[in-house]
């Protein structure tokens, strides 16, 4: 190997090194709660949440790139009335017995200086993927003053029409809009 080529492969060594400071962090389950918000018959918004998620951030903020990876039980579904819970976990619903999971996954991530304020990403629901875009606001990282690990945070918040995912019940009377609203905290790896 000449010089010439052992300079080129560790500049290229280099340039990668630099390029890769992405850093996982892996969604605190007891603090994320993907929740949703409907017109009910034009009299009311209910609101409604899910309690079991999980998955992983990546962010590199320099580079201003990232990922993430989102599974929701659909079983966890919490209105606080165990009758409109079960209604809403039969296949008229989110059919929970044919899809037990609803996901997001985003590999655009938009960023104002190092913090991130948009996920463009792919919503899957009913076996349905669509895409969804997410804005991100209130993101704070810091050290936890518990378990003293790095953690992260944020609020995101987007829009869907629960037709375009096949979700058709009692449309027009009940909202075809759905806020959505996603509280996150996620620990550094």
């Amino acid at each position: 190997m000449t010089i010439r080529h052992a300079l080129f492969a560790a500049s290229i060594c280099v340039c990668f090194a630099g390029n890769s400071m992405a850093e996982t962090y892996t969604i605190d389950s007891k603090h994320t709660f993907p929740s949703f918000e409907i017109s009910h018959l034009g009299f009311s918004t209910q609101r409604g949440r899910f309690d079991r998620t999980s998955g992983t951030i990546k962010l590199d903020a320099k580079n201003e790139m990232g990922t993430i990876n989102v599974n929701i039980d659909a079983n966890s579904i919490d209105t606080g009335l165990p009758e409109l819970e079960a209604k809403l976990k039969e296949a008229d619903f989110f059919n929970i017995a044919k899809f037990p999971t609803i996901t997001f996954s985003s590999k655009k991530i938009k960023f104002t200086g190092e913090n991130p304020i948009a996920a463009e990403g792919t919503l899957t629901l009913l076996g349905v993927s669509k895409p969804v875009l997410l804005a991100i606001g209130h993101f704070h990282c810091g050290v936890h003053p518990i378990s003293k690990r790095t953690v992260c945070g944020a609020d995101a918040t987007g829009l869907i029409k629960r037709s375009d995912f096949g979700l058709t019940a009692f449309l027009p009377i009940i909202g075809d809009e759905v806020k959505i609203n996603i509280q996150v905290e996620a620990f550094m790896d």
